[in-house]
C-alpha cells in the first residue's frame, strides 16, 4: 500500500517532542524519509526510537544560525534534497505585558520568528521544484490572550510569512501554507506554567472555549500538516489551516 509522501525528504523543525513529533511519525508512516531536529539529544534520541526507522537526528537550535547550517549539510550529504519542509520550532512563556522584559521579547522572537524565517532561507537551495512547506502557527494570532502578547505577534508573523513566501516561491512551484492548532495536549503546558495547579487551570479554562470540549491531540495536528504537505492540497497555497476544535470560530 502505497503512501501520500512515498519516496519524499522531510524536514521537521522541533521534531523531538508534541506536535513536531508526530507529525515525525505520520510522515514516516506515508513513506517519507524525516530529519528531525531539537535542542535535547536525550528527546531526540528518544524520538527516534518512538519512529523506528526511516529518520535522522540533528541536534539543533534554530536561533543559532550555525545550527540550521549544519542541519542542511546533514541534508545536503544523506538526501541532497528536500521535499517537506516543516518549520515547526517554537516557543512559548506566559508573561503580562507589564512585566514583560526585554530578554523575554528577544527570547520568543529569536526562535519563532528569527528562527523559523532562517529555517526557510537556509532551505531554499536544497527545495525541490514542486515542494511544500508548513508553517507552525497557532490560533494565537487571532486572539487577544492576556499574557501572551508577544507570543501572539510571532504566531502573526508567522502567518505573513506563508503569504509572502507563496508569492514569491510561486514560479518554482512550491507551495506555502501555515497550520494554526488551537490547545493541543503537548508538554508546552508544563514549560509556559511549571505549577502543575496553575497547568491544569489553565487547561480547564481552554477546554470550557473549545465548542468540541476537549483538548486537541498531537496526531490531530499531524494529519492537517500531511493534508498540507501531500498532494492532498494541491491547489492551496498562501492559506492558514485553523485545526482547533473551534475555538476561534464559534
Amino acid at each position: 500500500m502505497s503512501g501520500k509522501l512515498d519516496g519524499k525528504i522531510a524536514v521537521v523543525t522541533g521534531g523531538s517532542t508534541g506536535i513536531g513529533l508526530a507529525i515525525a511519525k505520520e510522515f514516516v508512516a506515508q513513506g517519507a524519509y524525516v530529519f528531525i531536529t531539537g535542542r535535547r539529544a536525550a528527546e531526540l534520541d528518544k524520538a527516534a526510537t518512538e519512529i523506528g526507522r526511516n529518520v535522522t537526528t540533528v541536534q539543533s537550535d534554530v536561533a543559532k544560525l550555525e545550527d540550521l547550517d549544519r542541519l542542511y549539510d546533514t541534508v545536503a550529504k544523506q538526501k541532497g534534497r528536500i521535499d517537506v519542509l516543516v518549520a515547526n520550532a517554537g516557543i512559548g512563556e506566559l508573561k503580562p505585558t507589564a512585566d514583560a522584559t526585554p530578554e523575554h521579547f528577544d527570547k520568543i522572537f529569536d526562535v519563532n520568528v528569527r528562527g523559523l524565517f532562517f529555517t526557510v532561507q537556509k532551505a531554499v537551495k536544497l527545495l525541490s521544484d514542486g515542494a511544500t512547506i508548513v508553517l507552525t502557527s497557532s490560533i494565537a494570532q487571532y486572539a487577544g490572550i492576556p499574557g501572551f502578547a508577544v507570543y501572539s505577534a510571532t504566531k502573526a508573523a508567522v502567518r505573513s510569512f506563508a503569504r509572502s513566501w507563496a508569492a514569491e516561491f510561486k514560479g518554482r512551484g512550491i507551495r506555502v501554507n501555515s497550520l494554526s492548532p488551537g490547545p493541543i495536549d503537548t508538554p508546552i503546558f508544563a514549560t509556559i506554567m511549571p505549577d502543575p495547579k496553575a497547568a491544569e487551570a489553565a487547561r480547564q479554562q481552554f477546554v470550557a472555549g473549545v465548542p468540541l470540549g476537549r483538548i486537541g491531540r498531537p496526531e490531530e495536528m499531524a494529519k492537517a500538516a500531511l493534508f498540507l504537505a501531500s498532494d492532498d492540497s494541491s491547489y492551496s497555497t498562501g492559506i492558514d489551516l485553523v485545526a482547533d476544535g473551534g475555538a476561534s470560530q464559534v
